[in-house]
């Protein structure tokens, strides 16, 4: 029997050798790379954490102790520890989510994947326990480096820092690399630690002289280098960092030395008072084709070979991601107000191809969405024009900041807001489904669905022409469709894909819904049931047009990848009343519930999402079976009004 099956629970690492520690090390990271190769997932960031993760749970007593993943892509080895070895469907559906999920384990206490928010979640977790008389109770966070670039944390620390009475340990993972490579000037401290000569030439120094005297020797150094650790941190004046907020500091650790780092956390649950570990790790330590990749270091992987880190299928279709990255490039040549911004994400977001060709003109500020949102508005007060490339999940962060700070003060500022709608396998957090409710809010702002590759060069282009407002762009994850074109337009830029001859449904799809919209049409039309289908392309404000076809057709029928609570589908019924319009709505999107990891056709599928389902309901609607009833047809209101007037 392996190691690895024999760890049921983080107490069954207390009996394991130092020997054995470190085999099965070794065992975890064959297991991740074989078994992430087959589903893809979070590769690097996990192989990083493996001696880490598997000393936390050595020196801490989980779950009576809180551990806490900033953020929790980090976790696979935590999984593996907690004894949870199936990966075969991770991160599909009825398989081990990405990230922690308390209905897996009791040892996954914080879902959301959102980052710098670990430090928040740890300060009033460790309150709690002191305040209800829990005193043996630790809490640790492991906050990777990136998120020292998130206000959160800092908020966080300053309250922490107000308390020293409480059992906190913050365990900095420092890889100097979130998705890319950390920016900012605590990065740029940080990285300084790591490279700095005088602690790595000690620190070998130190080992190499100790190890000459064998055995004794080799006992001699771990049991100094605690106390190595410590000159260290003061001789490399890396407390100054952490002195004014009053919180004890100890590092840097190599985090790959499992003594090392079970003798630094120990040190700092004996202080028993809030604490800083600082652990130097390596992402994608021990798998080569990880630490060879210049570009993230395997952060996030697809299926992939596990000899050569290969994909093992190219998709056949250009990204959206890749579509924008091109466009914005085009449109930073022709236009040298252009910049662009985006927090943390520079190469997932698309930016990189700007930021390698302009680099003067692309600002990656680090996970703070906030400020990168203010900062954008000055910019366009100071007369150039920002894109700020976000995934769709995290311009929650920084609605206030768009409503006050963009739109209030009419700044033309664009946002391009990537894995709109149901992303899939990275599960609730990531789904990008509330942004067109949240932001519609947004007085005088203008957002933008493209259905097809064509249509988002097209209103990117509209959106960074406009600098009087905010506008919006939002995409899906992945391949980009087919291309649907239109069999005309409106004058106010409605296309039409599909006119039926039978004015009976108006179908109005947002972005890539368009399609589904079509085979709803044909299977419609297999019932005798004619329907128009429409794109908006601008789907806030909603086009005049619309709302004049809605006044011949007895149903109108809207289908987004939002949710349904305050979607478009709500304010085109708004609209239609507003103008008189009285053809009933059915307002078609995702409920307003924390959607599990799937694939996107299976979750779109379970919500009722489907041109089956769909064009069922609309069949019921149309024969008045089903509410909202569509409106009769002309020749049988017509007769009805004669019947009253005999009455």
């Amino acid at each position: 029997m392996s190691l690895l099956s024999s760890i049921t629970g983080p107490r069954d690492l207390d009996s394991l050798t130092k020997e054995q520690l470190a085999e099965l090390s070794d065992e975890i990271r064959r297991f991740l790379v074989t078994e992430v190769s087959k589903t893809g997932g979070h590769l690097g960031p996990n192989l990083g954490v493996v001696e880490l993760t598997m000393a936390i749970h050595r020196v801490f007593d989980s779950p009576r102790d809180a551990v806490v993943f900033d953020t929790g892509h980090q976790s696979y080895v935590h999984k593996l520890l907690t004894g949870r070895h199936d990966f075969s469907r991770l991160r599909m559906k009825g398989g081990l989510a990405g990230y922690p999920q308390r209905s897996e384990s009791e040892h996954d206490i914080v879902e959301s994947s959102h980052a710098s928010s670990s430090l928040s979640w740890a300060d009033g977790i460790s309150r709690a326990f002191a305040m209800t008389g829990q005193d043996d109770r630790y809490v640790v966070a492991v906050v990777g480096d990136g998120a020292l670039t998130g206000g959160m944390t800092w908020e966080a620390l300053n309250n922490i820092s107000d308390d020293n009475s409480r059992k906190l340990v913050i365990v900095v993972n420092d890889n100097g690399r979130s998705y890319a490579p950390t920016i900012g000037g605590m990065a740029r401290f940080l990285n300084d630690v790591r490279t700095r000569r005088s602690y790595r030439s000690l620190h070998r120094t130190s080992e190499k002289v100790f190890g000459r005297f064998g055995g004794v020797g080799r006992a001699v150094y771990r049991g100094t280098r605690g106390a190595v650790h410590g000159f260290l941190s003061r001789f490399t004046n890396n407390e100054a960092l952490y002195s004014n907020l009053d919180i004890k500091y100890l590092g840097p650790v190599h985090g790959h030395d499992l003594v090392a780092l079970e003798e630094t956390l120990r040190q700092a649950k004996a202080l028993e008072a809030p604490a800083i570990v600082h652990v130097i790790t390596e992402k994608g330590h021990g798998y080569g084709p990880a630490v060879a990749d210049v570009a993230d270091q395997f952060h996030a992987v697809g299926q992939i070979d596990p000899e050569t880190g290969e994909p093992v299928e190219a998709p056949s279709r250009p990204s959206w991601t890749s579509v924008f990255a091109d466009e914005i490039v085009e449109l930073a040549d022709q236009n040298p107000r252009l910049v662009g911004i985006t927090a943390a994400m520079l190469r997932p977001t698309g930016l990189h191809r700007f930021a390698e060709k302009y680099p003067e003109r692309v600002f990656d500020v680090g996970i703070a969405e906030q400020h990168a949102v203010t900062s954008a508005a000055g910019l366009a007060f100071g007369g150039l024009h920002p894109v700020v490339a976000l995934y769709a999940t995290f311009v929650n962060r920084a609605f206030d900041q768009i409503l006050m700070d963009v739109a209030l003060h009419r700044a033309g500022v664009t946002f391009v807001l990537d894995r709109a709608g149901v992303t899939g396998p990275d599960g609730p957090s990531h789904h990008g489904m509330w942004d067109l409710a949240i932001l519609q809010a947004v007085p005088h702002i203008r957002i933008a669905a493209p259905r097809d590759s064509n249509r988002l060069r097209e209103e990117l282009r509209e959106a960074v022409a406009i600098d009087d407002a905010p506008t919006v762009v939002r995409y899906s994850k992945g391949s980009v469709g087919t291309e649907l074109e239109a069999t005309r337009r409106t004058e106010d830029g409605v296309d039409v894909l599909r006119e039926a001859a039978h004015r009976d449904v108006l179908v109005v799809t947002v972005g890539p819904m368009a399609k589904l919209g079509l085979q709803v049409a044909e299977r419609l039309a297999a019932q005798g049931i004619g329907a128009t289908v429409v794109d908006p392309r601008w789907v806030i404000p909603v086009p005049g047009s619309i709302i004049e076809m809605a006044r011949d057709y007895r149903l109108v029928v809207t289908i987004e990848d939002g949710i349904r609570v305050g979607g478009i589908g709500t304010r085109v019924r708004q609209e239609l009343r507003a103008a008189g319009v009285d053809t009933a709505v059915d307002e078609l999107g995702l409920p307003d519930e924390f959607l599990d990891h799937g694939e996107r056709a299976e979750i779109l599928d379970e919500v009722g999402l489907s041109d089956q389902r769909i064009a069922r309901d609309i069949v019921a609607q149309v024969l008045g079976t089903r509410i909202p009833v569509a409106r009769p047809l002309p020749e049988e209101a017509a007769a009805e009004e004669s019947s009253l007037r005999r009455e």
